[in-house]
């Protein structure tokens, strides 16, 4: 930002509260034209299929040279300098830090004579573990992650039990990263054992005998670890006691280095489950008969068109949820030795059944209809119905799992308006009671849901839900946020919000499209948006955004788009597709880059729901909507905050460098477009709470600022900053 004197930022400021309450964006005229720092050129221009095509930022991808980080730190002080001028920044922060701060609790779940459940305290950085003997016992710490750093950047999280119980997986990640170190702890005693493993990615621990099975790929370059590509992961078995390098090599394929390998073992140890995957999509299964010996394992299911996941085993043979001749999942009986021969167990319904857990000697199959849960306990043993679960609203139900001897189970429910309860299912009885109610301070009677179903650019019904204050005047003028997602195959369900509280209790409404892409209504919805049929997705959020503004609920000077990952996709996708309709847009840790996302750490996993731009054919397509290759030379773009880390090695974050670098490069007019960078921070998993508040607080401060809008105005909050 340009340097003004001190005297002149405080009238500035003075000016800005005396009139944001008076006048619709006048925050904004008064805003000096920001100075963004300078970012160089290089001469870099690649041909794809004839086509040439300029990369001026390429070398912001070496996310460890020193002018990066220059780069980096420079963009930082331009941000977090205009952030500072926010007047109202600190008490936003102050509130949320007030309504963020109450005990949060994770579902109960039983392992041998113990019972283990996370919780937080109200404002520690990374939940605690605790275990107690028996549901009445009294609870002790059993890992704490919070000891293991002083900012909270290191996590620590369970991720398999020894088949006796005697033992447990512990995964430790720093910084946010998906790399892990995997160590091992000795539950009655909680005494760490000296097996450490590491360079673990995407791995959990399958237990068999005195010691598990789990995926790890080579040691990768120094310096590179966040950036290169992730290629030959191996499956190895680790025997108690023994050093990693003492590992076995179990399964392995030099023919293809990108491809995903990951195992299950059985409950009854019988099988073990090879998984095998090119992308995030489609999968091929192999087994091995422990029981009867086998030295090599057997095909199973042939990938990679349909998504298999085996549940249990029911004797000699399996039980398989899966897609295959039915788009919205099904459970199969599945002989090995003839598994073309699968008998439906649960047969496909017209609703999607979102997944499947055992417990009790049950099933508990949960569908989505119109994106609401409802849960249907099976018998294990006959496939017969029980009986539907009877849940308290509409809304998201999780948990239903547990061991084959337990009489009862726990769930949490959830949804925008409902925080997060855990509730005790008696099995027998199917009888639910209140085990846990959250203590945040909300009042859900103050709010209300809707969904509605509105039509697409191809008049295709899309569902979105609606959340509100009670009572609120459809006159275009209430501050708005829609988000959405639209990829992979993954369902947005409704799930309660601590910082929409920010938005809703000053007026604003919260939106949540469930677009194409999406697994909300099985595969047929998920085809629609993937590969060439991607701008449906995008057409999707665009007509959301149009039937907001249509319905009153807001304008295009109070509407704000928001979503992460292929969602930070979506939101780059539709602000350079329609500049004009947006006040404020929020793409955060995005796939700016169709053209090379392939080419770093994981991405090349994508390329089954994108494709890749050594297609022409999807090269032509992955063009026509790559964030960063729609830019334009002189167009006002929305007020953007680009949002990314340092240690992000899921989408690396030189996609969020290049595309703010091009967007400040040609971007017209007043509006901001910065780029926050978050240090000692990844995709998202495992980040701080210091660090989430601070980032929410910088949304929602940005949001308000660009749209106008003095928060909290009849209502102050004191500020402790």
């Amino acid at each position: 930002m340009k340097k003004i004197s001190h005297i002149l930022l405080c009238v500035f400021v003075l000016l800005l509260i005396s009139c944001s309450g008076n006048k619709e964006n006048s925050s904004l005229m008064e805003m000096p034209m920001l100075t963004y720092p300078k970012t160089e050129k290089v001469s870099q221009v690649d041909d794809y299929h004839g086509t040439k095509i300029e990369d001026p930022y390429r070398w912001l991808e070496d996310d460890t040279a020193a002018n990066v980080k220059a780069w980096v730190q420079a963009q930082n002080k331009v941000t977090f300098g205009f952030l500072e001028q926010i007047p109202y920044r600190n008490t936003i922060k102050e509130r949320l830090t007030e309504i963020w701060n109450y005990p949060k609790y994770g579902q109960p779940y039983r392992i041998g004579e113990y019972y283990f459940f996370s919780k937080n305290d109200g404002l520690q950085n990374q939940y605690v573990t605790y275990f107690q003997k028996g549901l009445d016992g009294t609870p002790e710490v059993f890992l704490d992650p919070n000891t293991l750093s002083s900012d909270g950047t290191v996590t620590a999280s369970i991720s398999g039990f020894s088949n006796d119980r005697k033992y447990v997986n512990i995964r430790i990640s720093k910084s946010g990263s998906d790399w892990s170190e995997m160590a091992l702890m000795e539950i009655a005693t909680k005494k760490i054992l000296p097996d450490t493993l590491k360079w673990v990615k995407f791995s959990g621990a399958s237990w068999y005998k005195n010691g598990f099975f789990y995926s790890r790929y080579p040691t990768p370059a120094k310096g590179k670890e966040f950036s290169a590509k992730s290629e030959y992961q191996k499956i190895y078995y680790h025997q108690l006691g023994t050093p990693q390098e003492k590992d076995q090599l179990v399964y392995e394929d030099k023919a293809h280095p990108l491809r995903y390998f990951g195992t299950q073992i059985t409950e009854d140890e019988r099988f073990l489950i090879l998984y095998i995957s090119e992308g995030t999509d489609g999968g091929e299964l192999h087994y091995k008969n422990l029981q009867t010996g086998d030295k090599e394992f057997k095909l199973l299911f042939k990938g990679f068109a349909y998504n298999y996941s085996v549940i249990d085993n029911i004797g000699d043979k399996l039980l398989v949820y899966h897609n295959q001749d039915a788009p919205n999942y099904k459970v199969s009986l599945v002989d090995p030795k003839n598994p073309s021969a699968m008998t439906d167990f649960i047969p496909e319904k017209e609703e999607k059944l979102e997944g499947v857990s055992t417990g009790g000697g049950k099933l508990f199959a949960s569908y989505l209809k119109d994106v609401n849960t409802k849960v249907y306990q099976y018998d294990m043993a006959s496939g017969k119905l029980d009986r539907e679960v009877a849940l308290p609203a509409l809304g998201d139900a999780s948990g239903f799992g547990g061991e084959k001897e337990d009489t009862f189970l726990f769930y949490t429910f959830t949804s925008f308006t409902y925080p997060p309860t855990i509730y005790k299912y008696d099995i027998a009885t199917g009888q639910s009671e209140i085990f846990r109610k959250s203590e945040v301070k909300f009042v859900p009677e103050e709010y209300e849901t809707k969904q509605v179903f509105y039509p697409s650019k191809d008049g295709t019904k899309i569902p979105m839900f609606i959340v509100h204050k009670k009572g609120i005047q459809l006159d275009g003028k209430n501050p708005t946020l829609l988000y959405g997602y639209g990829g992979f195959n993954i369902s947005l369900t409704p799930s309660f919000s601590i910082s929409n509280i920010i938005l809703l209790e000053n007026g604003g409404v919260y939106a949540l499209a469930n677009l194409r892409g999406g697994g909300e209504y099985g595969e047929k919805w998920h085809k629609a948006g993937m590969l060439l049929n991607k701008q449906n997705v995008f057409d999707d959020f665009i007509a959301a955004s149009e039937y907001l503004i249509k319905e009153g609920y807001t304008s295009k000077d109070r509407l704000a788009i928001a979503g992460g990952s292929n969602g930070g996709l979506l939101v780059g996708a539709a602000m350079t597709q329609r500049p004009d309709l947006y006040k404020v847009a929020f793409p955060a840790v995005g796939v700016m880059d169709m053209l090379r996302y392939h080419k770093f750490t994981v991405g090349w996993g994508w390329v089954v729901e994108y494709g890749s731009a050594d297609s022409v054919q999807h090269f032509k397509n992955l063009l026509s909507y790559s964030p960063l290759h729609n830019l334009k030379e002189g167009v006002e773009y929305p007020a953007t905050m680009v949002t990314t880390a340092d240690h992000d090695d899921r989408v690396v974050p030189a996609h969020s460098f290049k595309f703010a670098a091009t967007l400040q490069e040609k971007h017209k007019g007043k509006n901001p477009v910065l780029i926050r960078i978050e240090e000692k921070a990844g995709h998202g998993a495992g980040k701080p709470t210091s660090k989430i508040i601070e980032e929410q607080t910088d949304k929602w401060s940005f949001m308000f600022y660009n749209m106008g809008i003095e928060p909290y105005k009849d209502k102050k909050v004191k500020n402790t900053m």
